[in-house]
């Protein structure tokens, strides 16, 4: 996505369609590795963590049929990621609507066996899911055949794969992939730590994690638009324009999410009732207090993740994963010592959200002010 919104803002037509060629090799190769993984090492992989025969079985009879969608959703997100590059996203949108009503009515359909089809249980569920993905790829694919405006970057006209354009893009984006792991890993580690404050505290961090991954959509989404954007800004020779660009995208990006978030927090028995049910009901008024404090998460995750995106924008990959594994080693130690030798409680364990991106956001800004992405070539 960073390197075809460089070329697109470069006016390369023809090294946009070379970089997405490349892309999309590799991810049928990486595809076609790990389909090879799952069909035919599913059985020992699995054997190593289910206890239950039950639970070995039948995630064996979900992954016969789930393992094929590897090849439709790889394909896809290259698809998704030119698209992004190219800051036409509007599709994207739709097919992935068109993909969720089609995978909500085939699991209905597979898993009960509605509609005339066969009732196929847990199985039924990863062939609905593999179909959905193809549906999605097909209108995708359809869409970009009749799409006018790509006939400049001859997306159907196959070259040799190019390995050094391939290396090139896992040199870029092998640091975003450890950014994945390091900030996942950093979640896992959060639950942990979490769990010594027992079993009602981990219920009410759960509730406020699916509240607090449901409000950070948005962000996500003005994330990516920052990514694309800077890297088209640099493109055009208009370094100038990034860091103006970004403070716009995040103060919208903060009005949109505190929309959202606001009549969340305010009237969250309203909200979630539907969700949790009246059993619940107490676990929401004990979150309360967790949830003024996501809206203050939130509030600097608009800003913070947008920034950080920019960031990779520019290209500037690798100094992005030395900010957050510094941001991480803060925020653990950090919840370490309020979990195991304070008394501040739940609520101070999860202000370390809102201080990993205050220090985030704090150097982020500080390297984009350095100017010395100036200099980077991606």
């Amino acid at each position: 996505q960073i390197m075809i919104a460089r070329r697109d803002g470069e006016g390369k037509e023809g090294e946009v369609s070379a970089t997405f060629h490349a892309m999309m090799y590799f991810e049928i190769g990486l595809a076609v590795a790990l389909f090879c993984f799952m069909y035919f090492g599913g059985y020992y992989f699995f054997s190593l963590f289910a206890n239950s025969d039950v639970i070995f079985y039948k995630s064996l009879e979900y992954l016969e049929y789930r393992s094929f969608g590897v090849f439709f959703s790889f394909t896809g997100l290259a698809i998704i990621s030119f698209y992004t590059g190219i800051a036409r996203t509007t599709f994207i949108m739709i097919d992935a609507l068109l993909l969720m009503v089609v995978n909500l009515i085939l699991n209905y359909a597979l898993i009960f066996g509605h509609f005339g089809f066969p009732e196929m249980g847990i199985a039924g569920a990863g062939l609905a899911s593999t179909i959905s993905e193809g549906v999605a790829l097909i209108a995708f694919v359809i869409y970009v055949i009749f799409d006018k405006k790509l006939k400049k970057y001859n997306l159907f006209k196959f070259p040799k794969i190019n390995f050094d354009l391939i290396k090139t893009q896992q040199k870029l984006s092998a640091p975003v992939v450890a950014q994945a792991v390091v900030g996942f890993g950093s979640w896992f580690v959060f639950f942990g730590i979490i769990e010594n404050l027992g079993e009602r505290a981990l219920a009410i961090t759960n509730l406020g994690r699916m509240v607090y991954l449901a409000l950070s959509i948005p962000t996500w989404g003005f994330a990516s638009a920052a990514n694309t954007l800077v890297s088209n800004l640099i493109g055009q020779d208009k370094r100038s324009w990034v860091l103006p660009i970004i403070w716009k995208t995040s103060k919208l990006c903060l009005l949109v999410t505190m929309i959202l978030t606001i009549p969340v927090i305010c009237f969250p028995e309203q909200i979630l009732y539907p969700i949790l049910g009246s059993e619940d009901m107490s676990l929401i008024t004990e979150a309360k207090p967790i949830f003024y404090m996501v809206a203050g998460i939130l509030a600097m995750f608009s800003i913070g993740g947008v920034f950080f995106n920019g960031l990779a924008g520019t290209g500037a990959t690798f100094f992005g994963l030395k900010i957050q594994v510094l941001g991480v080693i803060f925020y653990l130690v950090y919840i370490y010592a309020v979990v195991n030798f304070t008394s501040l409680g739940l609520e101070w364990a999860w202000a370390s959200e809102i201080f990993y991106w205050i220090l985030i956001l704090g150097l982020t800004y500080w390297y984009l002010r350095s100017k010395s992405w100036y200099l980077l070539k991606v």
